[in-house]
């Protein structure tokens, strides 16, 4: 007797997901949310990003505030000043050159451009070297570095008030304590206040005494030179000039670019200390011995009312300092050493 097994047909396998029947296998899709709006490629919506750019404009917008009233706005209403004869009473009148002009053919305009030149070219570097050497002494581990750390940065913190500019023309005046010093040493008498050529070591010296802030930037610099160079060249018998020399200058040479164009940068700008020192009469000093570049704009601006040949000096101070810093820049190549070996 022939038996016959049937078999029951399989169902046919759905052509695509969305046929599948819900339940069996294959889930069903899932409708996209309402409300929500098309992403960017970078995935965020665009409502999202208007209203992060929004509220970081809305942060901003103080700076960019005291930026264009108080920077951008003064800056362009100056140069427009240095083209006319404007003496903060009358309408400003325009004479297009002739401030430059006049302010080129000006003695003491040329004396002020080498009173500031002397001043920089020897008071930065002498102030640069104070703040390196203590520097140097206080990154060695002693009792109390602390304290002597504060103590040496405390006159950066004074020193630029006008206290301690009175204070420091005191000090330098005729029968004051420099001067009975120097009498002691063998010197002659006489302060450097009312000598001409002696006002100006015055008021370098004041510069600097002012070392605290490149010296903690010299410090944290020291820091980061690891022990292990100085240990290495010690053994090679390397001396201590020969390590400051080899390890210690290359390895923070960055730091001390950082300083050199601070420093270069305040010294071009200084003013309240010439003035207050170097006010006996004159306001830049006997026979202009602090004439220095601002404090003679400011007597061409405020003294005698001349602000638009005020204006002109202004630009040509920002000319330099644009020039001096692009040199510094450049120059940088040749002698500042970075971590990843470059320069």
């Amino acid at each position: 007797m022939d038996s016959t097994v049937t078999t029951a047909p399989k169902p046919a396998a759905p052509e695509s997901p969305e046929a599948a029947p819900p339940g069996r296998g294959t889930a069903a899709p899932v409708p996209a949310p309402r409300g929500r709006r098309p992403r960017r490629p970078g995935g965020a919506p665009r409502s999202r990003t208007a209203r992060d750019n929004l509220a970081g404009y809305l942060f901003m917008s103080p700076w960019i505030a005291g930026f264009l009233l108080l920077t951008a706005g003064p800056m362009a209403v100056s140069l427009y000043f240095a083209f006319t004869d404007y003496n903060l009473f009358d309408a400003p009148r325009w004479i297009g050159l002739d401030n430059f002009t006049e302010m080129f053919g000006d003695p003491r305009w040329r004396t002020s451009v080498e009173v500031t030149g002397w001043y920089v070219l020897f008071g930065t570097p002498l102030k640069l070297a104070a703040a390196l050497g203590v520097a140097v002494l206080l990154n060695q581990s002693r009792r109390g570095q602390g304290f002597y750390r504060a103590a040496f940065y405390a006159p950066s913190l004074i020193g630029a008030s006008v206290s301690i500019a009175i204070v420091w023309r005191a000090l330098f005046a005729d029968d004051a304590p420099v001067d009975r010093a120097q009498q002691l040493l063998g010197f002659d008498p006489g302060g450097w206040i009312g000598d001409p050529d002696k006002i100006i070591y015055a008021l370098v010296a004041l510069t600097v005494w002012q070392f605290g802030a490149p010296m903690v930037i010299f410090l944290a610099g020291l820091k980061q030179v690891p022990r292990e160079l100085y240990e290495a060249a010690q053994m090679d018998g390397a001396g201590p000039w020969r390590r400051f020399w080899s390890i210690t200058l290359p390895m923070i040479s960055p730091v001390l670019f950082f300083n050199v164009l601070l420093e270069t940068i305040h010294s071009f700008q200084i003013f309240g200390s010439a003035y207050i020192i170097g006010s006996q009469g004159n306001a830049c000093g006997p026979a202009d011995g602090t004439l220095v570049y601002t404090c003679y704009l400011y007597v061409q601006g405020f003294e005698n009312s001349r602000m638009g040949l005020a204006s002109a000096m202004a630009w040509m101070l920002l000319l330099a300092v644009g020039l001096v810093t692009a040199v510094l820049f450049w120059s940088q190549r040749r002698w500042v050493h970075y971590e990843e070996g470059g320069r």
